[in-house]
């Protein structure tokens, strides 16, 4: 393919898609529509799971916070109770805010700990996923892997402000390195590329053709001559081209895609300069595909974790509700309701076989639409459908524990993300504990959609057998340098049978209201009754929108049953 055919194709079909409805013209000279799912799908297929969730920002599916600022529920709830199913972040949200409005609260909780998908690995931990298989972390004292959420976006304000009022200390997540790794197995051999090369040699090629086509007068039409000398000044600064507006083998080139021999001291610190790839090998590669990884706007810098691992969120919202709040080990098997409460049945996981009630006037159910369509629950029609017919992603994570920081001692790759055609996605590298001694731990795998159904499919010792195997590829020293790893599929966490909400338009339009409407005395929430699924901003927003609704029914109704 010639850079003429990449211009086509990007403008050509490939791109077809009604805009309209996102507040753009519609383009013109499509002859072939298509809906944003299909495009998804496309897009998945072209370039992964990774890209597919950037363009699901894009179309509307995953979206910035609407955070408004804290919450304050108005007006005498008069010792009205509620329970609340599950203590993630939305439940515990809901409880926490509720309390403080003067409502009598209790979490029913599956778990032995507090905060859901918000959750944490570390050595000594132990973990039984459907199907009795065990895992027993063996990680050394300090480092963890988040098996769900893993990073805070700048704007997600919510659950920045929760971390800030609850004194959860936040570092920099890392999620662009420049120093880190492309890797196609069908492109350059096999071998993996630093992200810094392609993204310097993509935008120079490019940078390059817009300057020919600019000073041949192809742009003529649409740019004014005096805006066309702005044009290959902007070109020559964004793409690192010479005076002559060509993309080079120059200082200017190397200072983007680096040195063949860095510049040193003395007699011996003369640089060698790099020589960029040709044109058509990078757009062959593909791996341009991966270079939008941090322009999405939930990716964008600055992003956070919390210090220690994402659990500390959790745990701060459990330390805040206090003791006897959540009734951890708490499996909810029925739901109830009628003209003056709910009552909840679940059985205590400890003692297996013991039915248990709680009542009280009010419910808000967290419970994933996965684990709670195995449930009897009495609603109507319309929500009960809602309940059924959501399907949940597949994701699978796999933290590995090797010997040393190889990463950061043979490859100077501090924090990020390599990307990667092969099955295991990506492998996220440390943000924290930089140059530390001794052993480390790195995200060997977030595997989405076939993939992760396929690894699901294997035993949790074979899902980290296989990311080694596969991040070998990328990291020669993975086989030398392993230790030990852990393994979560998402689809099989008792807790939730899934990663989260996979809503599409179709989807949306269908049961999206219905789930959000207070059914008699039951009402839902969580990252799936929200616009920004698998995201703990969404989680909480939905807390805040249904509390702000359920408070305004329980006045109109004279607050307890």
């Amino acid at each position: 393919m010639q850079w003429a055919d990449f211009f086509q194709h990007f403008g050509g079909h490939a791109l077809d898609v009604p805009v309209a409805a996102h507040g753009m013209n519609s383009m013109k000279g499509v002859t072939t529509a298509m809906s944003r799912r299909q495009l998804l799908a496309r897009i998945g297929l072209a370039a992964g799971g990774s890209m597919m969730y950037q363009a699901m920002s894009s179309l509307g599916f995953a979206a910035e916070s609407g955070y408004k600022g804290p919450v304050h529920l108005q007006g005498n709830p008069k010792g009205a109770t509620v329970l609340i199913l599950g203590a993630g972040m939305a439940g515990m949200t809901a409880a926490y805010e509720m309390r403080k409005a003067g409502y009598k609260v209790k979490i029913l909780e599956y778990n032995a700990r507090p905060g859901g998908r918000n959750w944490t690995l570390r050595g000594g931990d132990t973990y039984t996923e459907l199907g009795g298989e065990t895992q027993h972390c063996g990680f050394d004292d300090g480092l963890y892997i988040n098996p769900g959420p893993w990073r805070i976006p700048h704007h997600h304000r919510a659950m920045l402000a929760y971390c800030k009022q609850f004194g959860v200390a936040l570092e920099s997540f890392v999620q662009v390195n420049y120093n880190a790794f492309l890797h196609n197995t069908e492109a350059f051999g096999g071998k993996p590329q630093r992200f810094r090369e392609i993204d310097a040699d993509y935008k120079g090629h490019v940078s390059e053709l817009l300057a020919k086509v600019t000073r041949q007068g192809a742009l003529d039409k649409a740019v004014t001559k005096e805006d066309q000398e702005l044009l290959l000044e902007s070109l020559r600064s964004w793409g690192g081209l010479d005076k002559n507006m060509a993309y080079a083998m120059t200082e200017e080139s190397n200072l983007r895609r680096g040195y063949a021999k860095y510049p040193g001291g003395g007699l011996s610190g003369k640089p060698a300069l790099s020589k960029p790839m040709a044109a058509e090998d990078v757009l062959r590669s593909r791996l341009w595909s991966q270079l939008a990884a941090g322009n999405g706007i939930e990716m964008q810098t600055s992003m956070f974790q919390p210090v220690g691992g994402m659990d500390m969120v959790g745990k701060a919202f459990a330390r805040e509700l206090g003791p006897g709040v959540i009734q951890y080990n708490a499996k909810v098997t029925n739901i109830d309701q009628d003209d003056h409460g709910v009552t909840v049945s679940y059985e205590d996981t400890t003692a297996p076989g013991t039915t248990r009630t709680e009542k009280a006037d009010w419910c808000i159910c967290t419970i994933p639409f996965s684990v709670l369509s195995r449930i009897p629950v009495k609603v109507g029609p319309a929500m009960s459908e809602a309940i059924t017919k959501l399907p949940y992603a597949s994701s699978v994570k796999v933290g590995l524990q090797f010997k040393r920081r190889f990463w950061e001692e043979d490859e100077a790759i501090y924090g990020g993300i390599s990307y990667t055609n092969l099955p295991i996605t990506n492998i996220s590298y440390p943000s924290t504990g930089f140059q530390a001694p001794g052993k480390g731990v790195l995200l060997g795998a977030y595997i989405w959609g076939l993939d992760a159904f396929d690894f699901t499919s294997h035993s949790p010792a074979e899902r980290v057998k296989r990311a080694v195997d596969y991040g070998s590829q990328i990291h020669p020293q993975y086989p030398k340098e392993f230790d030990n790893g852990v393994s979560v599929a998402w689809h099989r966490v008792p807790s939730h049978h899934g990663c989260f909400g996979a809503w599409n338009e179709d989807l949306r339009t269908q049961h999206y209201e219905a789930a959000c409407q207070i059914d008699g005395r039951i009402a839902m929430a969580g990252e799936h009754i929200s616009y920004i699924p698998a995201w703990q901003e969404g989680a909480v927003l939905s807390a805040h929108d249904v509390i702000g609704r359920l408070h305004a029914k329980v006045l109109a109704t004279g607050g307890k049953a």
